[in-house]
Formats: C-alpha cells, sequence, structure tokens
C-alpha cells in the first residue's frame, strides 16, 4: 500500500468522483520507474502530479491555455509547454520517459500523438498511460436500460473518443514505434456506476467552482468523512478481471 493516503488528497481537492478514479491511479506510479528527464502527455491544471509525484516533472505538455496556466500553482512541473500533442516541440529521444495519465481517450487524432511520444523518447524507454476501456460504456448503469440514447450522451460528456481493449490498443502501440509489455484492469464495474452518478450528485461542487473557485469548500476531514467511508471500498488498486479502466506499461523500441 501507498505511503500517502491518494483517496483523501485527491478528495480534498476535487468532485468525489474525480477523486476516486485519481486517488487509484496515483497509486500505480509508486512502483513505477520514471527516470528523468520525465514528460506529462496532457498535464492538464497540474493538479494529478502535483499529489502523486515526490519531485516536480521535468515538463508538462498539453494544448489546452487555461488547464496549463492553472498548473503553474502546484509548482509540479520544471517547464510547462503549451503545444498539440500530435507536433511536440522537442528533438528526437529528448526523454527518458513519459506518461499520459487519463488522457489519450480523448484525443481524435491518438495514432499521431502516440508517434510523437514515441519519437521524443530515447529508445528503450517506457510510457504508461491508462484509459477506459469498452467495459466503461457497457456497465453504465442507466445504459441497461435506456442503452443506446444515454451511451452515446454519456460518451458526449465524457469527452471520450475512444473505449478500445487492449488488442486496440497494443496495435496502435507497436505502429507508432512502442512495444507492450504489461497492461491490467483496474476499477470495478460498482467503481465505475459511482463515478457515472457523481456526475449528478457532483452538482454541487460544478457550482462551488463557478462561485469559488474551488471543488470544495471545506476540504476538511469532518467535512468529507462520510463521503470518503462510502467510496473508500471502490478505491481498489489491486487488478480487476472485468475493470473498467485500463493501465498499460510501454516502452520505445530499441
Amino acid at each position: 500500500m501507498p505511503d500517502k493516503d491518494f483517496l483523501f488528497l485527491h478528495l480534498r481537492d476535487l468532485p468525489y468522483f474525480r477523486a476516486l478514479i485519481r486517488g487509484v491511479e496515483a497509486a500505480f506510479y509508486q512502483t513505477l520507474d520514471l527516470p528523468a528527464p520525465t514528460l506529462d502527455v496532457g498535464c492538464g491544471d497540474g493538479h494529478f502530479a502535483s499529489l502523486t509525484f515526490d519531485r516536480p516533472i521535468e515538463v508538462g505538455l498539453d494544448p489546452w491555455h487555461s488547464p496549463i496556466h492553472e498548473a503553474k500553482q502546484y509548482n509540479a512541473y520544471r517547464l510547462l509547454v503549451e503545444a498539440d500533442g500530435g507536433g511536440m516541440p522537442f528533438p528526437d529521444g529528448y526523454f527518458a520517459s513519459a506518461f499520459s495519465n487519463s488522457v489519450l481517450e480523448h484525443i481524435p487524432h491518438v495514432e499521431k500523438v502516440l508517434a510523437e511520444t514515441a519519437r521524443v523518447l530515447k529508445p528503450g524507454a517506457p510510457f504508461y498511460f491508462c484509459v477506459p476501456n469498452p467495459r466503461y460504456l457497457s456497465e453504465l448503469s442507466i445504459a441497461k436500460v435506456l442503452r443506446r440514447g444515454y451511451t452515446e450522451w454519456f460518451r458526449k460528456i465524457s469527452r471520450l473518443q475512444h473505449a478500445d481493449g487492449a488488442k486496440v490498443w497494443g496495435a496502435r502501440l507497436e505502429r507508432a514505434g512502442f512495444r507492450l509489455e504489461k497492461c491490467w484492469h483496474y476499477f470495478s464495474p460498482s467503481a465505475m456506476r459511482v463515478l457515472e452518478w457523481g456526475h449528478y450528485f457532483g452538482l454541487p461542487s460544478l457550482a462551488a467552482k463557478k462561485l469559488t473557485g474551488k471543488w470544495i469548500i471545506a476540504p476538511a476531514k469532518w467535512n468529507l468523512w462520510l463521503t470518503e467511508k462510502f467510496i473508500h471500498k471502490y478505491a481498489v488498486t489491486a487488478p480487476v478481471e472485468d475493470g473498467t479502466f485500463t493501465f498499460y506499461i510501454a516502452r520505445k523500441v530499441d
């Protein structure tokens, strides 16, 4: 088990459904080799990296203006670069490792981003990423009654471009110049449904964000203990055979 309570650390700052999935994912990186310099492909607002890693990541890259400027407050990166992952402003073989946490599923031109990631990595460098798999959509609770319309709507609000299995991602990695070494499923169907309903129960947090700039107004144990107690049983970091997300370990081909 990790020394840090990643679930609560994320719960202090995020709606509970986002804290749940990010807390699980943060634990995975604690045993992975991440040699410097490291590239974060799709760093967003920098919150995840600030809690997950004990050292600043060398480069955080993201195409969106607002989140990447918000990332400055966390000091989680030595350098922040606003650029598209399909055209990275770095020389060949510059980085010794890279990761992309729950980002690639949102990118229409994902194969180009994978190819660029491979280009800027040194031969033999590791690349870690996690994405939803097909069960992300098939295990939705409401979709079992109103399948097609609701599934497509949930895909849209999730900004989901890809919910593919390991064979599809393995083929993409091979075309880009990677070798898939290992992958595992995580986040059970029941946890997925907790995440699903969190989009609706999290509306008060959205209102708080709009009004105050913070998702959680009172990030204290006394305010969050009941929420933490409820979601803690779903924060399983062990592999789950029918998990709705998949974590991948790939390596740049020598």
